[in-house]
């Protein structure tokens, strides 16, 4: 069984660089949600190589000075594609001024565009979005909805039929997800909201290195536990992470 484990998260992405797969204009997915569950020793590893141009896939951009907002402050990334990025003034700066490119998606949508490509769907149908701005450009159709032909029945002439919007899958060149638990085969466990975006990232690239805060020997971790197998990881590195809050909020004692 292969041992994945790289000494750290600049080693990983020098090991990238050095096949080739890390250049310029390439897509990015990064994992997490909100502050929590990001890769954040692997964001700054990806800051530090100097690699630009990139189009991230991530549901949030981070806040100003953490997670990929360290991205945008460098000017690393030329186009993002995302669902919610409210808690940095940076994104919109540049997004204000045209500096940066942006396709928003509904949060339900980016998630199920980013299994599909990991499913190896390129395209699907939703009626999420239909009649807005997010389905500006993009075919539709008019199609009965699957409660209307459960069984695999046919539908009657007379039923009525939805307008969908077509969405298509994603993938990425490099994923970068964070793992509560790793072991040196790549298989990951993830700890609550971490769950949310990080393992259908980890399907959905040529190359996944994951980040994790604990990190066994193979065969350490019950099967049954796995969320993630070790056949999508191809890199793993050992990164305790920050607990930052993404926006705190207190009253009085």
């Amino acid at each position: 069984m292969p041992d994945k484990l790289s000494p750290s998260a600049a080693a990983a992405l020098a090991d990238l660089a050095q096949r080739g797969l890390l250049k310029d204009g390439m897509t990015v997915m990064v994992g997490g949600f909100g502050l929590c569950g990001i890769p954040e020793h692997l964001i700054m590893a990806l800051r530090d190589s100097g690699v630009s141009r990139l189009t991230c896939i991530s549901n949030n951009a981070g806040v100003d000075d953490f997670g990929l907002g360290l991205l945008l402050r460098t000017r690393q990334i030329a186009k993002m594609i995302s669902s919610y990025v409210g808690e940095n003034a940076e994104f919109e700066r540049q997004y204000l001024a045209g500096e940066l490119q942006i396709e928003f998606n509904p949060q339900g949508t980016l998630a199920e565009r980013i299994r599909a490509g990991g499913a190896g769907i390129p395209a699907f149908y939703t009626a999420t979005g239909v009649g807005t701005p997010v389905a500006q450009g993009k075919p539709t159709a008019r199609l009965h909805r699957p409660r209307d032909t459960r069984g695999g029945a046919a539908p009657g002439p007379d039923a009525p039929t939805t307008e969908f919007v077509r969405e298509t899958g994603l993938y990425a060149d490099l994923a970068l997800v964070k793992a509560e638990l790793a072991d040196t085969a790549g298989n990951l466990v993830y700890r609550m909201t971490a769950r949310n975006f990080n393992p259908m990232m980890a399907t959905a690239a040529e190359f996944v290195i994951a980040e994790a805060e604990r990190v066994v020997p193979a065969g350490q971790i019950d099967p049954d536990h796995v969320h993630t197998p070790g056949s999508y990881v191809d890199r793993v590195v050992l990164a305790p992470g920050q607990k930052r809050i993404e926006q705190r909020t207190t009253r009085p004692g």
